[in-house]
C-alpha cells in the first residue's frame, strides 16, 4: 500500500510538473485573493477617518467619505438644488496591489478650482477631470475628479488640505435631522426604472450598475456605486408629483448618442458628457441630465435611455 501510494504521487507530481511547464501556470492567480485580503486587514481606517474629521460609509473594503457643499444655495430654473441631488462631494477609498486606490468627485466654485488642484498636484494626486455637472444654475458649480494609489492616510491628507483651499465644510458633521419623507410614488419610481431606489437628504436616488465590470490596474473597480461607476439617477421632489432629475449615465462609446436621443426625445436635456478617469477598461463616457417635470413621465424618459446600455435591470 505504501509503494502504490509512493507511485501514485510521484506520477501527480510528475504531471502537474509537465502540465506547469507546458501551460507557464500563472501563481499569482491563486495568490492574488488571499493577498488583496491580508492587505485590506492591514489598512489602519482610523487614520483616514481622522485625517477627514468624519466617518465613512462602508460598503464591501470601499470606505466613502462624504463632502457635500451645505454651505451652498445653488438654484437652477428656480428649483434650490439640495446637497443630495448634485452637490455631494466624494471620495473613495479601496484596498488594491498592498495600498489603496483613491478616486473621488470634489464639488467646488469657479475660483475654488486652480487652488485645490495645486494642492492635490503638490501631494501626488491626479487630476482626471474638471467640468460641469449642470447648466444654468447659480452659482455655477464645477466637479474635480481625482485619484490616486498610495497610503490612503497620507492620500487623505492631501485631499483634507487641498479641500482646505475651498470653502467646502470640513468640520466634523453634525448629526443630521431625520429627513422629509419623499413626495413621489417611489414604488412606482422603482418599478419603472428597474431597480430598487432609496430615501436620502430628501430625495430618491438609483444606482444602475453595468452587466460587466469596470476593471482599473486588472482588478474590478466593486462595488460600483460607491466608487461612481454605477449610472446614478437622483428624484428630488419639486411638489404636486414633479421631480427635479439630475445624475449620469456610465456608458462606453457606442452606447452614447443612442441614449442622448433617448432623453431627448422624453424632453430631457443632456447637460454634459466627459470622461471621468483616465485608464478604465472598457473606457466609459459620463452623460449628465437635468429635467424638471411629472416624476412618473420622467422616469420613463429615463428607462428609455436605460434600455440602450448593457445595464443590469428587471
Amino acid at each position: 500500500m505504501r509503494n502504490m501510494l509512493g507511485i501514485m504521487v510521484s506520477i501527480f507530481a510528475a504531471s502537474f510538473s509537465a502540465a506547469a511547464n507546458a501551460q507557464n501556470v500563472d501563481w499569482q492567480v491563486f495568490a492574488e485573493p488571499f493577498v488583496t485580503s491580508a492587505h485590506a486587514a492591514d489598512i489602519d481606517w482610523q487614520k483616514v477617518d481622522d485625517a477627514f474629521g468624519r466617518k465613512p460609509t462602508v460598503s464591501g473594503d470601499v470606505h466613502r467619505y462624504g463632502f457635500p457643499r451645505t454651505d451652498l444655495s445653488v438654484t437652477l430654473d428656480g428649483v434650490t438644488i439640495k446637497p443630495a441631488l448634485a452637490l455631494g462631494g466624494w471620495v473613495a477609498f479601496k484596498p488594491m496591489h498592498g495600498e489603496a486606490m483613491v478616486m473621488g468627485d470634489l464639488v467646488l466654485l469657479e475660483t475654488e478650482i486652480n487652488p485645490v488642484m495645486l494642492k492635490l498636484i503638490e501631494g501626488g494626486l491626479e487630476i482626471t477631470a474638471v467640468h460641469n455637472h449642470l447648466l444654468r444654475a447659480n452659482p455655477a458649480t464645477f466637479y474635480m475628479h481625482v485619484g490616486g494609489h498610495g497610503d490612503p492616510a497620507k492620500m487623505a491628507a492631501v485631499i483634507r488640505d487641498a479641500l482646505g483651499a475651498s470653502k467646502t465644510p470640513l468640520a466634523t458633521p453634525a448629526a443630521a435631522a431625520p429627513p422629509p419623507a419623499v413626495d413621489l410614488d417611489t414604488a412606482q419610481l422603482d418599478q419603472i426604472i428597474g431597480a430598487k431606489g432609496q430615501a436620502n437628504g430628501g430625495g430618491y436616488q438609483f444606482g444602475v450598475p453595468r452587466r460587466d465590470p469596470v476593471m482599473e490596474a486588472g482588478m474590478p473597480i466593486a462595488p460600483v456605486g460607491p466608487m461612481g461607476v454605477a449610472t446614478a439617477i437622483n428624484f428630488q421632489p419639486t411638489g404636486g408629483g414633479k421631480a427635479a432629475i439630475t445624475g449620469d449615465f456610465v456608458l462606453t462609446n457606442d452606447e452614447v448618442n443612442p441614449v442622448i436621443k433617448a432623453l431627448r426625445s422624453n424632453g430631457i436635456d443632456v447637460t454634459a458628457v466627459h470622461s471621468h478617469m483616465l485608464d478604465e477598461q472598457p473606457r466609459l463616457f459620463f452623460l449628465h441630465f437635468w429635467a424638471n417635470d411629472d416624476a412618473l413621465k420622467l422616469s420613463k424618459g429615463l428607462r428609455a435611455a436605460i434600455d440602450k446600455t448593457a445595464s443590469t435591470k428587471s
